[in-house]
């Protein structure tokens, strides 16, 4: 079956692959458009194996809320690059995913992946656009959050989606919502307050202090007052109500928000590849690598 200039363009605009590989897949599939789309899917799903065993350590984390439904969600995805993760095809599909999880109860990654958007599951959409992008893409994680009525959620972006939070608030202040937001977003904090820090943790924390307290040859009757003055600073450190607030360091967060009549009653902060490995190449090294195959 003969095909012509046209069809190569309608395949490319179909599938998003180059045009010298929508013209072999119509060679191949004797101008069968159909088959020649399960040809590149063939192709692409044996590309996207190939780029599994990459590092995906860039990518973006979106929040995203329907104060209707009473539901928030923080998404991260990853890409291998900065440059794919500012993509309108990337940045795209994980608009996709953050909207089918929110329409969800799904608690698990892999549940989540089963999800379809348009008819195609979250797992072969990420397969799918690994191949299309030429990158390995993978969904990493993601926390749903609820809200009730008289709850309000606060959100901050920053750095173009590098890191994102989202904050429930018992209150009705949106400002006051966003401002406890970039709060978490500046200040990194690990807890809500003194009493949401593991014992475990706190006991790990008091006991490095002491052993610090006496190297330094303290009075050792003065020692258990000089521990609590400094575990009260670990506690200003990683307890988001015990922060000094960033707009006004005088004020401690607890204080700013009661002051406003509101509560802050949970948090999320996701920033990109933390905790994972990052690929560090050499710019020219990898022209090179993709010159040479």
């Amino acid at each position: 079956m003969a095909f012509t200039a046209q069809d190569v363009k309608a395949l490319r605009e179909k599938t998003g692959v180059g045009m010298m590989e929508c013209k072999k897949a119509l060679v191949e599939a004797d101008g069968d458009m159909d088959k020649a789309v399960d040809f590149l899917r063939e192709r692409g799903l044996a590309a996207a194996q190939k780029k599994a065993t990459r590092i995906a350590a860039e990518g973006v984390v979106l929040p995203y809320y329907d104060a209707q439904a009473k539901k928030g969600v923080v998404v991260e995805v990853n890409s291998e690059t900065d440059f794919v993760a500012k993509n309108p095809e990337f940045t795209g599909l994980v608009n996709d995913i953050a909207t089918a999880i929110l329409g969800s109860n799904v608690s698990t990654v892999e549940e989540a992946n089963k999800l379809e958007v348009n008819g195609t599951s979250i797992e072969n959409m990420i397969v799918e656009k690994t191949a299309t992008i030429g990158e390995k893409l993978s969904f990493r994680r993601f926390e749903l959050v609820e809200k009730q009525d008289n709850q309000v959620f606060g959100t901050y972006s920053h750095m173009g989606g590098k890191i994102v939070t989202l904050a429930v608030l018992e209150g009705t202040d949106a400002e006051v919502a966003k401002d406890v937001a970039m709060q978490i977003a500046a200040m990194r904090p690990l807890y809500l307050d003194k009493d949401s820090v593991p014992s475990e943790r706190v006991e790990k924390e008091r006991a490095i202090l002491t052993e610090q307290a006496e190297n330094e040859g303290l009075d050792a009757n003065k020692l258990p007052m000089i521990v609590n003055g400094r575990l009260n600073k670990f506690y200003e450190e990683v307890c988001l109500l015990d922060q000094g607030f960033v707009k006004e360091n005088k004020m401690k967060v607890s204080k700013y928000v009661e002051s406003k009549g509101m509560k802050v009653l949970s948090f999320v902060r996701y920033e990109v590849g933390e905790g994972m490995e990052k690929r560090e190449e050499n710019f020219a090294d990898e022209v090179a690598k993709q010159i040479n195959g």
